[in-house]
């Protein structure tokens, strides 16, 4: 690739530019002795100068056209002609063709062997533009790129395993396959790429009579990713997974729970494995625990980014500044209950008082808090670790969820000595929380004493933005949700199509609807006698709670989300 380059010096060029001040020049120059970095990631690791900045001034470098790439969208006819990962391999963006030459956007144009080396596998002559890697890796993100290199490998795979064992037979040998030769290895990898560009949570592979489906959990729902494939390749798939996660290959009979770790981009991402047995073999789930980032829409963990009702915030952040006590979360698997624990503890964090967390597994790493993982295997369970805890002289706790009665009892004595606990429990609403304590043996009298708050929690879809429109609904059908119609005539109701921007699924980010029930001495009474349940909510009603029902109706009616799916999450009481 022949480019006759005048090569200007980079901090000359910034500075003349007016996007580096020239008193900064001598202090980045020191910086270069001491360091194997480039003057320009110094200069942005510093904030001295902005990304956009800098791809200009390596355009004017080496002579090269510098795009604004914000708006542009990958071409799908070019990128089917290209090979399936190398958008993603040499991170670029292929633009047009013009004539034999192929144009494409970068964003470093000194790695010139890799240059070469695309050039090479292109087999075409490039056409060089630029643009900031951010610019490129959204471009590639929001395109089909991802789902198209899955699409391209598991069919390939399909291929490829026929040709060398038309039985469809494990071969176990094939583990030990380079990843460049290896299909089984290709489609897991290229698997858990895209889902993780897909802000997936868990990856579902089942077996069915059509043979094995690949399924993404995006915002609590699934979601097909590839066609099925051939059934035969089952064992084999789920054998690459065991390997990753080092479990028992021999063994098929009985459930197996494992975990491995990833590396992407300099970012340790954690997995959690579970396999099980079913009618057509193994099924696998695995769950994607990304530590060190907080998902895209959440800038930041605070209460305010869940999306809670103001009004319950406010109540909210009260109960989580009481020097002791117990606040409890509840909700089904999935419901952010760990979420909003995290931006309570984030909030209340000062830095004056120890925090200690106990969870299974640790989902997202806090600054300054100390958080251990449960380890059942090595006998650390969830009260063995809370009673060593007690001992690390902690103020406040939160302990990732009760399970048993052993824990329980020491939580709630836990918060009776002065600790502030935050935990949370599996179950459907603010008063199913009090049965299921007192049916695990704790002394209701001591248990109201200690609580101060209980939290039901549920996650609504909001509608994506780009393409939700307004609907009409029919008096039948909101009566049906449990709606009067004379009292929402003046109100909007959305729904949305689906777009490139949500995936097609009409919504793009969830939000929190909350019930929370504050414990005052007329709740702890009614509580303590036994009172029915009626009699709790009339309380509670009065007391201030708003049920998880009409939380989710106020979000209906401000147009974040739609009615079918809050009668998805809820129930018509």
């Amino acid at each position: 690739m022949a480019h006759a380059f005048r090569r200007k010096n980079i901090g000359e060029i910034l500075v003349t530019q007016g996007s580096l001040n020239p008193t900064d020049l001598p202090y980045v120059i020191d910086r270069l002795k001491s360091t194997s970095k480039r003057f320009g990631e110094i200069c942005l690791e510093e904030g001295l100068i902005t990304e956009e900045a800098l791809a200009i001034a390596l355009a004017e470098q080496f002579g090269i056209d510098y795009v604004d790439a914000r708006g542009i969208k990958l071409d799908e006819s070019l990128l089917n002609s290209l090979p399936p990962d190398s958008v993603y391999r040499y991170r670029f963006v292929p633009l047009e063709e013009q004539g034999a030459n192929l144009v494409i956007l970068i964003s470093d144009p000194t790695d010139v062997i890799k240059l070469d080396d695309l050039e090479l596998l292109l087999d075409r002559p490039l056409t060089i533009k630029l643009a900031t890697e951010s610019a490129i890796a959204g471009i590639l993100k929001k395109g089909e790129a991802a789902s198209r290199v899955l699409r391209e490998v598991s069919e390939d795979f399909m291929l490829q395993l026929v040709q060398e064992n038309e039985k469809g037979e494990e071969i176990l040998s094939m583990e030990k396959i380079s990843a460049d030769t290896s299909p089984i290895i290709k489609l897991v990898n290229s698997t858990i790429l895209d889902a993780l560009s897909r802000r997936t949570s868990d990856i579902h592979i089942e077996t069915a009579l059509e043979g094995v489906i690949i399924k993404y959990r995006i915002d609590g729902v699934l979601y097909r990713a590839t066609e099925p494939l051939d059934i035969h390749f089952q064992a084999p798939i789920i054998s690459r997974l065991k390997v990753m996660s080092e479990l028992d290959i021999s063994e098929r009979r009985i459930p197996q729970d494992g975990r491995f770790k990833v590396r992407l981009n300099d970012k340790a991402i954690d997995f959690r494995v579970s396999i099980m047995p079913s009618a057509f073999g193994e099924d696998a789930v695995i769950r994607i625990l990304d530590k060190e980032s907080i998902a895209s829409d959440l800038k930041g963990l605070t209460l305010e980014t869940l999306g809670m009702n103001p009004r319950e915030m406010r109540r909210l952040r009260k109960k989580i500044r009481e020097p002791y006590g117990m606040v409890l979360v509840t909700g089904p698997t999935g419901s952010g209950k760990t979420t909003t624990l995290y931006a309570a503890l984030t909030e209340i964090h000062t830095g004056e008082e120890k925090i200690i967390t106990i969870e299974d597994p640790v989902e997202y790493l806090l600054r300054g808090i100390v958080q251990i993982p449960v380890n059942e295997k090595k006998g650390l369970t969830f009260a063995r670790g809370l009673r060593s805890v007690l001992r690390h002289d902690p103020d406040k706790i939160m302990v990732g969820e009760i399970r048993d009665p052993e824990t329980a009892q020491i939580a709630v004595q836990s918060a009776l000595t002065g600790h502030l606990v935050f935990t949370t429990v599996h179950a459907n609403n603010v008063f199913d929380v009090l049965g299921r304590f007192i049916h695990m043996g704790i002394d209701p009298y001591n248990f109201v004493s200690c609580l101060n708050c209980v939290m039901a929690q549920r996650l609504v879809r909001k509608l994506c933005n780009t393409c939700k429109y307004p609907i009409k609904h029919s008096d039948a059908d909101l009566l049906e949700s449990g709606i009067n119609p004379d009292e929402c005539r003046e109100v909007v109701f959305y729904d949305a199509h689906g777009c490139e921007e949500c995936n097609g699924t009409g919504y793009r980010g969830r939000s929190a609807i909350v019930e929370l029930l504050d414990l005052n001495d007329t709740v702890r009474e009614l509580i303590m006698s036994r009172a029915p349940v009626a009699q709790l909510k009339t309380a509670a009603r009065d007391a201030g709670t708003i049920f998880l029902r009409e939380s989710a109706l106020e979000k209906v009616y401000a147009g974040e989300t739609s009615l079918r799916e809050i009668n998805r999450v809820t129930f018509v009481e």
